[in-house]
């Protein structure tokens, strides 16, 4: 079997970057690095791909953007960030929408990036490994949003201490009785940003020596709708929850609408916080931590122009800071609380 560039950056213990451009003698590379790579490749009998070649020198003008929704409000504003970036830069954006499990196969059996693109930046898509060595394998820079493709440039948050703040803010204002509307967790994919803040949730109200109740988690599939009937699900429980964690602020908008719609009122009755601070979130005075979310397709583009100029040698992994936005939706809960239209002696 021949070898591909990844062997050949493990064996000199550099990224597929500084391999592609040793190879082809641009510059930003030390001697040594270059002596140590020209090494590896004749160890292995590597050889350069000149499809590759061609396009890590830039002579397409195009960074491909390959992304799991194009509808969804978070993945919409990551690609403006990488839009404006680019053009700033007179580079065009070419997106691949995997919208669903078919499309995704279909796309890595036949891999219609190469020789499009001079750069890749893959937003939080779940990947098999052998998804993950074909993209490596056109040998151009690539950047990733939320996961990790080893020798890869990187743009990440914390999602667990995100989601830790949310449910300790909840916590601090005394409620022990917190629900969460969960996100896309039945996705034959494998997303793993909605089981980590989930595993957090429950981290925290096991810190907190608060029981954890299966019950007190409803599915909300990161939309309004759903987040609506994950609200009116857990409103339904002969004892409801006194405060609400939403994955999303799409899903905390959504319990936010029952929860007027069943007549009752954030936080008087029930305290909610989402995750994102979207831009209709200060409108609704909704709590809720924020993340810059067009800014992390910001800096996406600026490790690709990095990476393709070669001031960037190695690849950087990037972790974005989310803060606590504290507003309207959420306050102290009460020893007393009034009856719920949702209650069963409800008259």
């Amino acid at each position: 079997m021949a070898a591909s560039i990844m062997d050949v950056a493990r064996r000199a213990g550099v990224s597929t970057a500084t391999v592609s451009r040793a190879l082809r003698g641009l510059p930003n590379v030390s001697d040594a690095t270059r002596k140590r790579v020209l090494k590896a490749a004749a160890e292995l009998s590597y050889a350069v791909s000149p499809h590759a070649s061609n396009l890590a020198t830039g002579r397409t003008g195009t960074v491909g953007v390959v992304l799991p929704f194009v509808d969804r409000w978070f993945y919409s504003r990551v690609v403006a960030g990488i839009d404006s970036v680019l053009r700033a830069n007179d580079l065009d954006l070419l997106l691949y929408n995997l919208g669903d499990a078919r499309v995704h196969e279909r796309f890595f059996t036949r891999m219609p990036l190469r020789r499009r693109v001079d750069a890749v930046i893959v937003l939080n898509l779940p990947l098999s490994k052998d998804e993950a060595e074909a993209l490596v394998s056109m040998e151009v820079p690539i950047a990733v949003l939320g996961t990790r493709i080893p020798g890869c440039w990187q743009v990440s948050i914390d999602n667990a201490e995100g989601a830790s703040t949310a449910v300790r803010h909840l916590i601090n204002l005394g409620h022990r009785r917190i629900g969460m509307i969960t996100g896309a967790l039945n996705d034959p994919r494998g997303f793993t940003t909605p089981i980590v803040r989930q595993h957090a949730y429950r981290a925290v109200l096991a810190q907190a020596g608060i029981p954890h109740e299966a019950e007190l988690e409803a599915p909300g599939g990161f939309d309004i709708s759903e987040g609506a009937a994950a609200m009116a699900k857990l409103l339904s429980l002969p004892d409801p929850p006194t405060a609400v964690f939403a994955e999303s602020d799409q899903m905390a908008f959504g319990a936010l609408r029952m929860l007027g719609r069943m007549g009752l009122r954030a936080p008087d009755d029930v305290s909610v916080i989402g995750f994102d601070d979207h831009e209709t979130a200060e409108l609704l005075d909704l709590t809720t931590i924020a993340q810059p979310v067009t800014y992390q397709g910001e800096l996406l583009a600026r490790q690709i122009l990095d990476a393709l100029s070669g001031a960037s040698e190695q690849p950087t992994r990037v972790v974005v800071p989310t803060r606590l936005v504290v507003r309207g939706t959420t306050g102290s809960a009460r020893a007393t609380r009034p009856r719920r239209r949702a209650d069963p002696d409800w008259s």
